[in-house]
């Protein structure tokens, strides 16, 4: 009668929620620095409140991919979402300075506005075309499918 038995999770699932867990840990600090590095970048507020204002509309993309995809939110999918938060603000910050040293030029602000945005449509297309290309093979990867998911949404960001 002292013998009973136990079912627990482990295998994948434990060593997921391991990698999850130490990820969250270190991704508050890692947004701080990103925030504080864009803040000295511009050495304003503006422009870097305005950069991570995107944020959010990636949050959407990768919500609308998952659910239209049956997709689900695991480690894989994580390292996706953060690749493309990555990527947005990366295209932002270029976008944004493109902006500022257009108005600096002399420029009127909604004129630096429209020659800028018409000046970074091209590279910034072509990195989220390859990107994209590049992640279309591996949808029917078991594996990488949540992690592609997560990075479809660029096209529309």
């Amino acid at each position: 009668m002292g013998n009973f038995s136990s079912l627990s999770w482990g295998g994948e699932y434990e060593d997921s929620f391991e990698a999850q867990d130490a990820l969250f840990s270190a991704i508050p600090v890692g947004f701080l620095m990103m925030i504080l590095v864009s803040i000295f970048l511009f050495g304003k507020l503006k422009q870097p409140l305005i950069i991570w204002l995107t944020v959010p509309l990636a949050i959407i993309g990768i919500t609308a991919g998952l659910l239209g995809f049956n997709g689900s939110f695991d480690f894989m999918c994580l390292l996706g979402a953060l690749s493309l938060i990555g990527l947005l603000i990366k295209n932002a910050i270029v976008l944004i300075e493109e902006i500022d040293q257009q108005i600096a030029s002399g420029k009127a602000p909604l004129t630096g506005i429209l020659d800028s945005a018409t000046s970074r449509l091209r590279p910034v297309a072509m990195a989220a075309a390859t990107t994209i290309l590049g992640l279309i093979p591996l949808l029917q990867d078991v594996f990488f499918v949540n992690m592609s998911i997560c990075q479809l949404p660029l096209c529309l960001d």
